[in-house]
């Protein structure tokens, strides 16, 4: 199949594309600082003048993962241009030239502070930064669009991912990674009381979960994570074992921090056939496990 896969050099994008290029024609929407990926047709260099349109016409699927994700970055219009403006022009442009099927990624985000575990279509949409407020605004796109255009258009709202490939994000990788920094350099630096939980979802879980999306007929917004959160405090003693202590600092964002994520996946289990595969501990082993081979090449 044609496949384009817009963020296809970030974080999630690069580990889903080489999942796709031994049997698909797959084109790229990135970025040359991020991931370097052999084997695509065709690499588009986002640049302020935007793409050129012409490669996006006839793809088979679009997987779009292409996103500020920065959550400490309030600027509501930047967040828009790339977050939803962009997409929409995107999808708009993809579908008149006749692609069919569109997976994206969405966010936990949207669902701010509400009550966990999270339900789709039940729990509220509190967004607590202008990244979720974003996501919330493309959500309620894609599905309109999915409506009027007469395509399949499935949305995933990832958890809290980690994993390989996350090494050019800076301050914005997950905490696991920063955690894995922090304790081998001898000190681990939690928000008090470090009693925070999250749903921790592994990278190569992400991965077969857009594939389970792209073989879906029909439309639809799904929770991705493992329904299994657990606390910064507990994730210290799974990474640097039971002697492990934390630094405790307060948290200079507190009004505008998830304290608890966690997502009920059930509706997912049942309508894409996917489940997790990786839990916390069996995640972060074979995380470790990756970061030592790519240390070794």
């Amino acid at each position: 199949m044609k496949i384009l896969v817009t963020g296809g050099t970030g974080f999630v994008g690069s580990n889903l594309v080489k999942s796709l290029v031994d049997e698909h024609e797959v084109t790229v929407v990135g970025c040359q600082t991020e991931c370097k990926i052999p084997g695509i047709k065709k690499f588009l260099q986002l640049s302020l003048e935007g793409i050129d349109w012409r490669h996006v016409y006839g793809q088979d699927i679009c997987f779009h993962q292409a996103a500020n994700n920065d959550t400490l970055d309030e600027d509501q219009d930047e967040m828009w241009r790339a977050n939803v403006y962009g997409p929409i022009k995107l999808f708009t442009t993809m579908a008149s030239g006749g692609c069919k099927k569109f997976v994206y990624a969405s966010s936990t985000a949207v669902y701010g502070n509400s009550p966990a575990p999270y339900v789709v279509g039940e729990t509220a949409k509190e967004p607590l930064n202008a990244y979720g407020r974003s996501k919330k605004a493309f959500d309620e796109f894609a599905m309109k669009f999915a409506e009027t255009k007469k395509v399949d258009v499935i949305g995933l709202r990832y958890c809290n991912i980690y994993g390989v490939g996350e090494e050019h994000k800076g301050h914005r990788r997950s905490y696991i990674t920063q955690l894995i920094e922090q304790i081998a350099k001898g000190k681990a630096k939690l928000f008090k009381d470090g009693e925070q939980k999250r749903d921790w979802i592994y990278i190569k879980d992400v991965v077969a979960a857009n594939l389970a999306a792209a073989r879906y007929e029909g439309s639809g917004i799904f929770n991705i994570g493992t329904g299994q959160p657990v606390t910064f405090n507990e994730l210290v003693k799974i990474i640097g074992g039971d002697s492990c202590e934390a630094i405790y600092v307060d948290n200079p964002k507190e009004a505008a921090y998830q304290n608890h994520t966690e997502c009920d996946i059930s509706a997912t289990k049942k309508e894409l056939g996917w489940s997790p595969k990786f839990h916390v501990q069996e995640g972060i082993n074979d995380f470790v496990n990756e970061l030592r081979k790519n240390e070794a090449c």
